[in-house]
Parts: C-alpha cells; sequence; structure tokens
C-alpha cells in the first residue's frame, strides 16, 4: 500500500467513524425525546448543535390539539423568561448609542415611580433592586375588568409608593417586575414600542424572521405554525390552554399584556441564530457581550451569576450562559456552553414538559446515562389499581393521602388540598411523578406483614411523606 492509498483509507475511516458517532448520538436524542412524548414529560421542539454544526432538530407532539398540527423545527413558541435576554441586549443597544447609562436612576426615566428613587438601570437588569414582584401584588389586586399593560404596572406602583424590599445593591432576587420596567424604558427612550425597537435592532439584522412580540389575547393574530401552551384539565389527561374555562387560571389572560419579562416568541432555528450572533460578537462587540455577561456581587459580598437577562457561568477560559421559562403552559431553555461550543434549545407548549439537560449532555458527551428520567413500564390496570386508596400518616391521624387511578397512572391528592399530580409505574411496586421541570418525586408501595399497604413518597432521594392503608 503506498502512501496515497494509506491516507485515502486512513481519511476514509476517520469519516466513517465520525458519520458513525453522529448517527449513534442523534438516535441515542431521539430515542430520549420520543420517551418523553410517549411519558407525557415533553411536547415540544428541541434543537442541539456542537462546533457549528446541528446534532439534532426535531418536534414531538401537537402544537394545536384542535387542530392536530404537529410541532417541528419551524414552531413558534412563547419563550416565558428567556424574553429577558432580547430585553437586557436592548438595553445594552441603547447604551452603545449613548441613549442611556447603566447608573442612570432610573426615576430619569420613570419619574412616577419616586418611591423607588436610588435603583439603577444596572440594578434592573441584574435582578438586584429591591423592587416588588408583580405577579404577587398587582396581581392579587387588578380587578381582571381588562387586560393589564405595562403602564397598569407602573401606575399601581406609582399610587402605592411602594418602599423597596431591599436596599438596591444589598441582594439579588429575581423579580419580574425589573424587566417590565426595562422594557418600559426601552420605549421612552427610543421613543418605540418594545417589540418594534427589538425587530429593528436585532430580529431583523440577525434574519430572525420568525421572531416577534405576540399578546395573544390583548392583540390576537392568525400566525401560521403557532404553538399554543397548555394544561391538563383536572383530572383528565385531556390538554386546554390555561384561560379555558375548564382549567379556568384567568391570571395568564388578564396579565397577557404585560411584556419584557416575556412575551416574545421564536422558533428553535431562530433561536439558533441569536446564539450564534451573540457568541460569535455579531451583535454585540467583545467589550459589549463581557459587559452583558458580567458576573458581579452584592455590597454583601454575595456572587450574582446573573448579566444582562442572561444566568451565566464562567470557568477557565470558558463561559457558559442562557436562561430558562416557565409560564402559560410553555416551559423553555436556551443554553450555549462555550467549552464545548455546544448549544441547546428546548421549547415545550406544554405546562408538564421538561428539558433534560443533563441526559442531553451525557449523550453528547458520550457517557452511559444517568438515568436523570426513569422509563415507563407496562403494568396491567389491576396492578396499578390495587394500590389506589386512603393513606393515612401514622405520626400524624390528619394527614391523609388520597390515591387514584386515571388512564394507566396513579394521581396523587390529600384531603386538604387537590395536587392532581401524576405518576407513571416505573417498577411492580414504584410510580414516578410527571411534574413541572421534571422533579424527580417518586412513590414506593409495600404490603406489611399485617397486610397494610405502605406508601412512602420520597423526592431526590429522600422521604417527604408516608401513609398507611388498611
Amino acid at each position: 500500500m503506498n502512501i496515497q492509498t494509506a491516507l485515502i483509507t486512513a481519511l476514509l475511516l476517520a469519516c466513517t467513524w465520525s458519520f458513525g458517532q453522529k448517527n449513534t448520538i442523534e438516535k441515542r436524542l431521539d430515542s430520549l425525546f420520543s420517551a418523553l412524548t410517549v411519558q407525557n414529560q415533553f411536547n415540544g421542539s428541541v434543537l442541539i448543535a456542537e462546533k457549528g454544526k446541528i446534532s439534532y432538530k426535531s418536534g414531538k407532539g401537537y402544537s394545536n390539539e384542535l387542530t392536530k398540527e404537529m410541532n417541528s423545527s419551524k414552531t413558534i413558541f412563547e419563550l416565558a423568561s428567556c424574553s429577558k435576554q432580547f430585553t437586557g441586549v436592548g438595553i445594552a443597544l441603547l447604551h452603545r448609542e449613548n441613549k442611556l447609562n447603566y447608573t442612570d436612576d432610573i426615576t430619569t426615566y420613570l419619574p412616577e415611580l419616586s418611591s423607588f428613587k436610588g435603583v439603577t438601570i444596572y440594578d434592573l437588569l441584574r435582578h438586584m433592586s429591591g423592587i416588588p414582584e408583580f405577579l404577587g401584588g398587582f396581581e392579587r389586586d387588578w380587578q381582571n375588568t381588562r387586560i393589564a399593560t405595562n403602564q397598569d404596572v407602573i401606575n399601581y406602583y406609582a399610587e402605592r409608593k411602594d418602599t423597596l424590599e431591599f436596599t438596591p445593591r444589598s441582594e439579588h432576587r429575581y423579580t419580574n417586575t425589573n424587566y417590565v420596567l426595562l422594557a418600559a424604558i426601552i420605549e421612552r427612550v427610543s421613543g418605540k414600542k418594545w417589540g418594534d425597537y427589538l425587530s429593528e435592532k436585532i430580529f431583523k439584522p440577525l434574519k430572525m424572521t420568525q421572531t416577534f412580540v405576540y399578546n395573544r389575547r390583548l392583540e390576537p393574530k392568525k400566525i401560521k405554525n403557532y404553538a399554543y401552551g397548555y394544561s391538563w384539565v383536572n383530572n383528565s389527561f385531556e390538554k386546554a390552554t390555561e384561560d379555558d374555562k375548564k382549567i379556568g387560571h384567568m391570571m395568564v389572560y388578564y396579565m397577557d399584556g404585560i411584556y419584557g419579562a416575556a412575551k416574545i416568541n421564536s422558533t428553535v432555528e431562530d433561536l439558533y441564530k441569536w446564539i450564534n450572533a451573540i457568541k460569535n460578537n455579531e451583535l454585540l462587540t467583545k467589550q459589549e457581550f463581557e459587559e452583558v455577561m458580567g458576573i458581579t456581587q452584592t455590597t454583601k459580598g454575595e456572587k450574582v451569576d446573573y448579566g444582562f437577562g442572561f444566568d451565566v457561568r464562567k470557568g477557565d477560559n470558558s463561559i457558559s450562559f442562557g436562561h430558562t421559562g416557565s409560564w402559560d403552559g410553555y416551559i423553555t431553555l436556551i443554553h450555549y456552553n462555550s467549552k464545548k461550543d455546544r448549544t441547546i434549545i428546548v421549547l415545550n407548549n406544554f405546562k408538564n414538559g421538561v428539558c433534560p439537560y443533563e441526559s442531553i449532555t451525557e449523550i453528547l458527551d458520550n457517557k452511559p446515562s444517568s438515568n436523570e428520567f426513569v422509563k415507563k413500564i407496562d403494568l396491567s390496570e389491576d396492578k396499578i389499581k390495587q394500590f389506589t386508596g386512603e393513606y393515612i400518616d401514622p405520626s400524624d391521624s390528619t394527614q391523609k393521602h388520597i390515591i387514584s387511578y386515571l388512564d394507566g397512572h396513579l394521581v396523587y391528592n390529600t384531603d386538604k388540598l387537590a395536587w392532581d399530580m401524576r405518576f407513571f409505574p416505573s417498577s411492580e411496586n414504584t410510580f414516578q411523578a410527571i411534574r413541572q421541570g421534571g422533579t424527580n418525586g417518586v412513590m414506593e408501595f409495600t404490603k406489611q406483614g399485617d397486610g397494610a399497604m405502605r406508601l412512602e413518597m420520597s423526592m431526590y432521594g429522600r422521604v417527604i411523606g408516608q401513609g398507611v392503608r388498611n
């Protein structure tokens, strides 16, 4: 074999190995998301990329439960709190234009909020302001006669003249109100609506053609490939929007006109363009990037790993940044790791959906699964129903756990509170929780010597509740 032939053979072998590895990774990722979909733990779209190449892109489940349209990589989702990063970068772009300074007091732009004097734009960006969470007092006091807007939030705090919950910069406390006020500042400084400014400065330049601000109750439109956010109807596996009368969570309806902390809609493909632009300094200069991703600390010395709408972690010559979101039946994750040059984007349009970050990274790193998500097993109806009934806490007879059966699952409630938590069988006597965020809840049943059935409920291996059914 001559040298030229040997080189060609080696190259072909390397390409074959690379293709085989990519094929294996893609299959494992699809197996993960297919299993989660079957187990009611995922319903949405996902895009995963490494070193500039997409490793996996897919959609699972329905974007619209009525029309049965399927999710795909082109489906448009509400980003929930992942919207904050766009608001943060919007502020950075206004700073570039010398239209504001990060150290400016917010009353310079929002003079109505005189009781919040001393709070700077930096404090809003990094959640160090001390301003109350509007999804609290404002939400409770709103009379629900119409859909609230950002100006309604501003008016509410202006009239109440609330004091700050802590001295600015003394604590870090994540508060959606901070980014509602930042959106208002963008509007007052730019003279444009928040969505129009972001479209002009970010979405259009980056060719994010399927990304926009959308308040679907306040200003409804017909949008192609749109995913509605869903929750389960109580004691049923039927899905409905949260403001559907079958569910009746009208807060999402009446808070629909408030933006800045949420309300950007996009696709996994557009968000990949966004991450590439941010990491490659196509939108921000290196200096601006460092400012946006800056890690700071409170006046008490507490480290604050939060930049301008990004959760940030830094290591030796590496950085990871992103955000998660949860609102109105949507669960979202956008994450980038510079060490691996890895992008992970997961968008759910189901309240109980999960973003299996750990499982994804294990697959990409070619590691065995740590069983972050336990697989469902087939168990007959009779074998599942044997565990239903009322379980009384042996140490407190007033604590009653109510276990019922629903379509191949066990459902947990108490006599005092309707939890409506669903569990699927993971063994002959253990049941895994389907819960928002993938909380690792487990119910284990054991038949005692006296014939009584014992229930232990654990979370991450720690027992948090127990009961006995005679």
